[in-house]
């Protein structure tokens, strides 16, 4: 019983000193990552992907910029992300830019944020807990 609690000790100590190791850099890699993408809000349906980065790129050189369409009718949600390959491009368009009009509607900018991890449990579509003929392919529960 004490080797197996000195083997759980060590692996503990190991996994804690690797996430230790790996959380930081990790995490300030995001928030690198992160101060470089701008979420643009309030966009005109008219607005797509080449006319937003028109708008953004005499602040600096924009690596990509997407308006998000809804995937049923294919229309443009209102809202977008630029992303910039500096810091200081990502500032400057968020201090020059928000507020502004854009194809006749005012935008509000600011910087992206991380989307919440999504969890498996709870919201809508289901989650798979039997209901008609899907998922229960072997079952025989007299259907």
């Amino acid at each position: 019983m004490a080797f197996y609690n000195k083997v759980g000790s060590l692996l503990r100590q190991n996994i804690s000193a690797s996430s230790a190791l790996n959380g930081p850099s990790a995490m300030l890699n995001a928030v690198r990552c992160m101060s470089t993408k701008l979420f643009v809000g309030g966009l005109s349906y008219g607005t797509d992907d080449q006319s937003l980065r028109d708008a953004f790129s005499s602040f600096g050189d924009v690596i990509d910029a997407i308006v998000i369409t809804d995937r049923d009718s294919g229309r443009s949600r209102g809202f977008g992300f630029v992303n910039f390959s500096s810091d200081e491009s990502a500032s400057s368009a968020l201090a020059a830019m928000d507020g502004q009009q854009l194809n006749g509607r005012n935008i509000r900018v600011s910087y992206a944020q991380e989307r919440a991890p999504r969890s498996s449990f709870g919201g809508g579509g289901g989650g798979g807990f039997g209901g008609g003929a899907y998922g229960n392919s072997g079952a025989t529960d007299g259907f």
